[in-house]
């Protein structure tokens, strides 16, 4: 299954779609809509021709046709950008044809389109090609971009004259306030850095919604929102954005009220005709988690029943034992990976589920709702051991029986072996095959590590893998990261992929949660 790939449309769009409007829950969202804060970024080094770096405020040699400057703004920003131009030589008797590109990594910067191999479509490089006809001229561009990194390349200019950069800058926005977050509680300067890192990440994401990244796609997914509002409560603490998103996704349903994968905010409101069963799922573990953190009864009456008819859905696709049929014909995200088997890891997941909405029923004093849901709790529990190997000491998957590191981390979240037991299966992941290609599969491995009280190996974990994306000289998380195939792409190509990815952000929740927590 593919969750963003070249397919999507034949594989992953619900038949018939269709969209519901909820205006009361779009007007509740609207009325959280976040003010975005501006800061201004200028470059901190410039190189020419493939020049070594040198700082951006010495001087800027002039631009003939071919030349090519780069421009380090230093860290990542979003924004948009405004660039002033003048000449030198001869007046100016013809246009200059200028090609920009942006990225977060240099990898991205000059990326040909006619060369591009990816399966998501080359409308997601960052590049413009403009013409500048009168000088001296500043050009501020329309669109938004996400970036560390800025190739200016001069692809045709009249000999009489060169071309002078003055000025180039960037109105950065976020609705997020970076200042107001306390550093963690903790003296090791690699959590620090790891903190840090997570912290610019959501705060990029931060838009006036939970976006899953800046440069692309642009837009909420629930996965990456789940996490991202664990990450916010813990840092900047803004339950508003979190609620906002909530009305969202509730108020633009599919077909029979199902809460899609993932909704545009622009050019107007509108849900994708994408539904994955984790996903809808995982409404309810926002909700939850958000019930948890601020009290909000209200709010959870209003979005009790689209939560419990999320519930009522993945049942459909259940088989007489209680068991998430698999099949080709479904869709669940759970991570990358080829060939990797989801119906374990989904089971878990609608445990998991049902085990929240009993939670949240006890709260809105719906007893007979909550010991229904634990009812079917309780025999989703039983069906998922019938893909336990009892030999072996390990969850299968799907027809085939296929053992991965996704079906043991989520049959241990969803608690159902004794302590012990889920402890000695963490202990032998690293012999098993299929391993997360994802920051957002490796949260829930930290997850399970935690929870089965190995918060060290998780801190381990932690500098092992995020670590690895800091020593490459990231700032922020990627969307997708192998220590061990750095050149794997789940679209088949690097420079399309996001380096700033909301669901890779959780170093800064787990830092703030588990440091200097004692394990019994």
């Amino acid at each position: 299954m593919s969750r963003k790939g070249k397919d999507m449309a034949s594989t992953n769009s619900l038949p018939g779609f269709q969209m519901t409007v909820n205006p009361v829950f779009i007007e509740k969202a609207q009325e959280l809509k976040p003010l975005l804060r501006e800061t201004m970024a200028s470059p901190m080094r410039i190189s020419l021709d493939g020049g070594e770096w040198q700082a951006a405020g010495e001087s800027i040699p002039s631009l003939h046709e071919g030349s090519v400057l780069r421009l380090d703004f230093g860290h990542h920003v979003t924004g948009y950008v405004r660039f002033s131009f003048d000449t030198e030589g001869s007046p100016p008797d013809a246009p200059a044809l200028l090609e920009l590109s942006f990225g977060e990594k240099e990898l991205e910067l000059g990326a040909q389109l006619e060369n591009y191999k990816g399966n998501l479509t080359a409308s997601w490089l960052q590049q413009e090609r403009i013409h500048v006809d009168e000088f001296p001229c500043t050009i501020k561009l329309p669109r938004r971009y996400a970036f560390r990194y800025v190739e200016i390349k001069i692809l045709a200019i009249s000999p009489k004259y060169q071309l002078v950069l003055q000025n180039v800058d960037t109105r950065c926005v976020s609705s997020a306030d970076i200042l107001q977050v306390k550093a963690p509680d903790t003296q090791d300067t690699e959590l620090c850095q790891l903190d840090k890192a997570g912290i610019w990440t959501l705060h990029e994401c931060m838009q006036d919604v939970f976006e899953d990244g800046p440069k692309r796609d642009r837009r909420m997914w629930l996965g990456d929102l789940y996490l991202q509002a664990k990450t916010n409560y813990l840092t900047f603490g803004n339950t508003d954005l979190v609620k906002r998103c909530l009305y969202l996704f509730a108020g633009l349903r599919q077909n029979e009220g199902r809460v899609g994968a993932t909704l545009f905010v622009r050019p107007r409101l509108q849900v994708d005709d994408i539904y994955l069963f984790d996903y809808a799922l995982f409404f309810i573990f926002t909700l939850y988690d958000y019930y948890k953190y601020t009290g909000d009864e209200e709010t959870l009456q209003e979005l009790y029943a689209t939560a419990q008819r999320q519930v009522e859905i993945a049942s459909e696709r259940l088989d007489e034992h209680g068991l998430v049929k698999d099949s080709a014909d479904w869709w669940c995200f759970i991570d990358w990976g080829e060939g990797l088997n989801k119906q374990c890891s989904a089971q878990a997941v609608f445990i998991l589920a049902l085990e929240k909405l009993s939670w949240l029923a006890e709260v809105l004093g719906r007893n007979e709702e909550k010991q229904g849901f634990f009812t079917r709790m309780e025999k989703a529990k039983r069906a998922i051991m019938r893909l336990y190997d009892k030999d072996k000491k390990v969850f299968r998957s799907g027809e085939a029986g296929q053992v991965s590191w996704h079906s043991q981390i989520w049959a241990v979240l969803a608690g159902v072996l004794p302590e012990e037991e889920a402890r000695r299966l963490l202990l032998q992941l690293d012999r098993l095959p299929f391993k997360p290609q994802t920051p957002f599969m490796h949260h829930f491995y930290l997850e399970a590590l935690c929870k089965c009280r190995f918060q060290d190996k998780a801190f381990a974990h932690m500098k092992a893998y995020w670590g690895a994306m800091l020593q490459e000289g990231a700032d922020t998380y990627y969307e997708s990261f192998n220590p061990d195939a750095r050149d794997f792409s789940p679209y088949g190509a690097k420079e399309i992929e996001s380096y700033c990815h909301a669901w890779s952000c959780t170093p800064a929740y787990f830092i703030r949660k588990y440091c200097g927590v004692a394990v019994e």
